[in-house]
């Protein structure tokens, strides 16, 4: 899996292509959390506009990643997020904890 970082000012945006499961997340898992580290941005976003799938490491994915953000003083959110993963996020809680914007996810 090919996940972009982009770093503009505070904000950091994760883009994900193709699926999140357990084969991808501890890759991610490792420089995401290096990227926060490294940059303690205001704001990341993470962009789910190429996602086809996502399953249960992926949700542990976001979780830990929200933890460690918000223990930075960090806002996250997730930005295009279609109808199917929607609903894993609404099913999981995430939606509770973490702001969802654009793209069909209501």
């Amino acid at each position: 899996m090919d996940v972009s970082y982009l770093k503009q000012d505070k904000l950091l945006i994760i883009k994900f292509t193709e699926e999140i499961d357990h084969h991808t997340t501890e890759k991610i898992r490792r420089r995401a959390d290096y990227e926060i580290e490294r940059y303690i941005p205001r704001k990341i976003i993470f962009d789910f506009d190429k996602v086809s799938f996502m399953d249960s490491a992926g949700i542990g994915l976001l979780l830990g990643r929200y933890k460690n953000a918000t223990a930075l003083g960090s806002k996250v959110e997730l930005e295009n997020v279609n109808k199917n993963i929607y609903k894993i996020l609404k099913m999981s809680g995430i939606t509770r904890l973490i702001q969802i914007k654009e793209k069909g996810c209501a």
